[in-house]
């Protein structure tokens, strides 16, 4: 039986948060969360992203398996309300300086780091199929209720949002209800004003969408390479929790930066996962997840020796 030790975090381990969300309409426990609890304070390594080992909640790594060369990656899991409040609560702390953690994680989730986390990777479910690599959010257009019946906050008034009645949800919130396997909404018919939801304050200097800086397409093309083959890219993340949850981060990301710095700002991403086993199970996408994270990593080690090479150079 190999020798197994706890794993003191290096100065250059890279910090990854993982978020899922927790309970909303039929899902008790959301698949979200189910797949990214189980890499919860584990640490995988650069070289060799194999199965970490945690014993009584404390990381520990075979004294074979890891060399004191290799570049390590701490993996952090925070579980996310479906609710809009909660996400304007909880996101924006994460990006802060050093990442604030909501308060009822207590003292035993594994603290931040002082700097922002290299990579925070945002996870949700959506409706039977393949993995969804979400390519950007969307700052308006929020009209579906939350877990808990509340809506996205008003934040401002358009003509092309005064078409429908506030019951009969755009074609698109249909689709997404359906991905969601909620009940779709009939048409009223009738016409009245519907404003429009989403973020507002704080928010007024960010444009309609943002994308994320990841290149997604080169990343789902290395999975396939890799036999994760049930896995696409996509432009629609819903107008639900989970592009909400996207757009957010995405703009903090982007509001924590500091364009001086030499390191590159906290890299966001979103993946929708189907329920479980519709048709990936739990474990196939914790494993997809883990080859993500490895992939972002390896991406942000090239570019910081891409950088101190230019250094170098000057």
């Amino acid at each position: 039986m190999p020798i197994l030790r706890r794993l003191p975090l290096r100065d250059d381990t890279f910090r990854v948060l993982l978020t899922g969300f927790g309970p909303f309409s039929h899902y008790e426990e959301n698949p979200s969360w189910l797949a990214v609890k189980p890499l919860h304070n584990t640490i995988l390594c650069m070289d060799s992203p194999s199965d970490p080992i945690v014993l009584d909640d404390q990381v520990v790594m075979s004294e074979n398996g890891l060399g004191r060369t290799k570049r390590l990656i701490h993996i952090s899991s925070l579980k996310i309300p479906v609710t809009y409040e909660a996400v304007l609560d909880v996101v924006p702390g994460l990006h802060a300086r050093p990442p604030i953690l909501p308060a009822s994680e207590g003292p035993s989730f594994p603290p931040p780091p002082e700097t922002p986390y290299d990579f925070i990777f945002h996870i949700g479910v959506a409706g039977r199929g393949p993995l969804r690599m979400e390519r950007l959010g969307h700052k308006l257009g929020y009209h579906m209720k939350d877990a808990t019946g509340k809506l996205a906050s008003v934040v401002r008034s358009s003509p092309k949002d005064f078409s429908r009645r506030a019951d009969d949800p755009l074609a698109a919130e249909n689709i997404e209800r359906e991905r969601l396997g909620m009940d779709i909404v009939e048409s009223g018919g009738d016409s009245i004003m519907r404003p429009t939801r989403g973020f507002g304050t704080a928010y007024e200097n960010f444009p309609d969408e943002i994308s994320t800086d990841i290149d997604v397409t080169r990343l789902v093309q290395s999975l396939r390479q890799s036999g994760i083959e049930q896995i696409y890219t996509s432009m629609d993340a819903g107008h639900y929790l989970c592009d909400f949850i996207y757009y957010c981060s995405l703009a903090e990301a982007k509001r924590s930066a500091k364009p001086y710095e030499k390191r590159k700002n906290t890299q966001v991403l979103f993946l929708h996962c189907p329920p479980v086993n519709q048709p990936l199970s739990t474990e196939e996408v914790t494993e997809a997840i883990k080859l993500i994270v490895v992939w972002i990593c390896r991406e942000l080690q090239l570019a910081e020796e891409s950088s101190d090479g230019a250094s170098g150079r000057g």
